[in-house]
């Protein structure tokens, strides 16, 4: 919206254009002095007004620039301690990542070495219970083939103290039928040949 001042001027230009052109003269115009001088006084009049006002504007203008210049570097500052503190959580961050991979790293190194000695003890033990099991039935022939031995030793003695009860006994039984015969051969001369055979047949 324009102000008044504007409007005069407006209003002045336009009286100016409407006036006549003076007779043999191309830049000069005939004016009502009364009227011209009405707008010029309103002119004059107002211009103290419109100038405080503009000042007023420009002041206004310039106390709005510097809240707006104020709001703009505290904008600025809270962006920059924002940025800050992003960039602080990051480097947070990165250290906390580097923390938890190093303790994954750790971790997994402890758990590796945990494998490796279960599986160490493990191998140690599956070859001690086969070193301690090879050793138990080691003892265990040992003490059969000494069993088997001793066993067979008895039993060749057995077998030899038989052999010689059965001798013993056959040179007996053969003593037994020698004298039979010789006590048949005085008593019953008649006897034959044959019943002294089966005698010797009962004998053995």
């Amino acid at each position: 919206m324009n102000s008044r001042l504007e409007q005069i001027i407006a209003e002045i230009e336009e009286y100016i254009d409407s006036c006549k052109a003076q007779p043999l003269s191309k830049g000069k115009i005939i004016v009502d002095k009364d009227e011209i001088t009405e707008l010029l006084t309103e002119l004059r009049l107002k211009t103290p007004d419109e100038i405080k006002r503009y000042q007023k504007i420009i002041a206004n203008r310039d106390a709005i620039l510097a809240d707006a210049q104020a709001r703009a570097d505290e904008v600025l500052a809270q962006a920059e301690i924002q940025t800050n503190e992003l960039v602080s959580e990051h480097q947070i961050m990165q250290q906390a990542y580097a923390q938890a991979n190093e303790v994954v790293s750790i971790a997994t190194n402890q758990a590796q070495e945990i494998l490796d000695k279960a599986t160490e003890d493990a191998n140690a033990i599956r070859t001690a219970s086969i070193e301690y099991t090879d050793n138990l039935l080691s003892n265990l022939e040992n003490i059969v083939v000494h069993a088997i031995d001793t066993s067979k030793a008895k039993y060749d003695g057995l077998l030899s103290s038989l052999q010689e009860c059965y001798d013993i006994v056959k040179a007996n039984r053969g003593e037994l039928t020698a004298a039979g015969d010789s006590d048949s051969e005085t008593a019953a001369p008649e006897a034959t040949a044959e019943d002294t055979k089966s005698d010797e047949i009962n004998l053995i």
